[in-house]
């Protein structure tokens, strides 16, 4: 896959991811009413991690630094 995340973005995607995980499980392991919604975190943090955003693929944009 074309990488199109570049580097400040994915340290943004990978911090919003952890704590939108780590919200999710703050009262422990059960997730019960809306703390599910912290999974969400999962996707910028896999986007970020694989610098790869299939949205970003959609619109034909990409944050890496241009390549001279």
């Amino acid at each position: 896959m074309l990488r199109n995340v570049g580097s400040a973005d994915r340290l943004v995607r990978i911090v919003l991811g952890l704590a939108l995980i780590a919200f999710t499980f703050r009262n422990g392991v059960p997730v019960h009413g809306w703390d599910w919604a912290g999974l969400i975190g999962i996707v910028p943090l896999l986007t970020g991690l694989f610098g790869t955003c299939p949205a970003y693929s959609l619109i034909g944009y990409s944050s890496c630094a241009r390549q001279k």
